[in-house]
C-alpha cells in the first residue's frame, strides 16, 4: 500500500501521521470506515472538495488541506477525494465559536 503521494508541483505529501497510522479521517473511530452510528454508505451522500468549498465558503485548498491533516475525514476515488456530507456538518458543528 502506498503512503505518500508525489503531485505535479513537485510536493510531496505524507499521508501517514506521527506513529504510523494512515491520515484518512479517524476522527470517527480507530478505523477508517464509518461508524454504526453514521448512516451506512448505501445511504450516505459524498461531495467534492469543490462542493466541500462552496458549502463552507473557504477555498478548495483549504479543504484539501483539513483532507490531508485528517481533520475532515475523506474517501479516495481514483485521484480525486469525496467527503460525506455529515463530516462537513460536523466539523462546521464542531467548529461553531459563540462570539461574546
Amino acid at each position: 500500500m502506498r503512503h505518500n503521494r508525489h503531485y505535479s508541483d513537485g510536493e510531496r505529501v505524507d499521508r501517514r501521521r506521527a506513529g504510523g497510522e494512515p491520515a484518512c479521517g479517524s476522527r470517527y473511530g480507530d478505523r477508517c470506515s464509518m461508524t454504526a452510528e453514521r448512516p451506512s454508505l448505501s445511504e450516505a451522500k459524498f461531495l467534492t472538495v469543490a462542493e466541500v468549498a462552496t458549502l463552507m465558503r473557504v477555498s478548495k485548498m483549504t479543504v484539501y488541506r483539513l483532507v490531508h491533516s485528517a481533520e475532515l475525514p475523506a474517501i479516495r476515488v481514483g485521484r480525486s477525494f469525496r467527503v460525506p456530507e455529515e463530516a462537513v456538518h460536523d466539523y462546521l458543528r464542531d467548529s461553531f465559536v459563540e462570539a461574546g
